[in-house]
């Protein structure tokens, strides 16, 4: 359901539909060393590192937020919703964690005490977020878009309808925080900036598409490059591509999984790209697998994620 990288080494944590959050130590030849796990009481939607990479942040349908100190390998209660939290990201810069859920509000907590420093009420359940400093995006269930300034974290710094007609799937910033992709359940991404001066930059293209678009399939993930700022889309075709906004073109198709593919994330250089094949939910609970659960790495040449100023277009 989640995967993250350690901001300053290659541990890589995965908290899972079994209740487990995992951390493995990746080797830049391939080998991949489990360190540690632990548990939630209910399946666990989110995960997110401290700056230091000392300590992984966990939420899931058990409607708690957790922090599991690496070190000690102990982990404790840092925060609660009334409804399972959906995401979650470190602020360093506000030295507070945040917490989206499906109780349509979001949460800062300073982990250090019972109750949350803040308290936003949004307008339906969160269905994705993330959060750059200072810009915290978020897609509720009606389909708007919450954009938030965290110098002014209990404000909403822009409300807006979802340039994309379906429910929303994911949201990444860029990182320069000037704008954010969207991804719908619509094999649909939108190209959004914040600020409306640059409106006309603003675009959306079709994917993970086949058939001449007649099967759509969801875009369950949206990851950036650290380095270049191209980025990743994971689908539930079971396809990852990578593209890259500025010049509005597919730098790399890969080859498809047989499952989807439902998250994933480049390593803090950019040199690794891990992403979780494995069901998604979109058929019932009767179509699941155990056997489909993988997490896959690709060792990310420069090539396909450098961004070409004079690409012959492939969208």
């Amino acid at each position: 359901s989640s995967l993250r990288w350690s901001p300053t080494s290659n541990l890589l944590v995965a908290g899972s539909w079994d209740n487990q959050i995992r951390c493995w130590d990746v080797q830049m030849n391939g080998t991949v060393v489990p360190k540690a796990a632990q548990g939630h009481d209910a399946p666990i939607l989110a995960c997110a590192w401290s700056q230091d990479g000392a300590r992984v942040f966990s939420g899931g349908c058990d409607k708690q937020a957790k922090c599991w100190d690496l070190g000690s390998n102990q982990m404790v209660q840092v925060g609660a919703h009334d409804a399972p939290v959906r995401h979650m990201y470190w602020l360093q810069e506000m030295n507070c964690l945040v917490t989206g859920s499906w109780d349509k509000t979001i949460k800062y907590w300073d982990c250090r005490a019972p109750q949350p420093v803040c308290t936003v009420q949004l307008s339906e359940r969160v269905y994705c977020m993330d959060a750059t400093y200072p810009l915290l995006t978020v897609g509720t269930a009606d389909r708007r878009l919450h954009v938030f300034n965290l110098q002014q974290p209990q404000k909403v710094f822009r409300d807006m309808e979802s340039p994309l007609k379906y429910q929303s799937r994911c949201i990444a910033n860029f990182p320069d925080k000037s704008g954010f992709c969207l991804g719908s359940v619509e094999g649909r991404v939108a190209v959004q900036h914040v600020e409306p001066a640059n409106s006309g930059k603003n675009f959306a293209f079709k994917c993970h598409r086949e058939n001449s678009s007649l099967d759509i399939w969801a875009v369950n993930w949206i990851a950036f490059h650290p380095k270049f700022g191209t980025f990743a889309t994971m689908g539930a075709d079971g396809s990852y591509n990578f593209w890259d906004k500025d010049n509005r073109q597919r730098l790399k198709e890969f080859k498809k999984c047989n499952v989807p593919l439902t998250c994933g994330a480049f390593n803090s250089d950019g040199q690794i790209f891990a992403y979780a094949a494995s069901y998604d939910w979109s058929k019932g609970s009767e179509h699941y697998s155990v056997k489909t659960n993988n997490i896959m790495l690709h060792p990310v040449q420069e090539k396909e994620v450098k961004p070409n100023p004079n690409p012959a277009r492939r969208r």
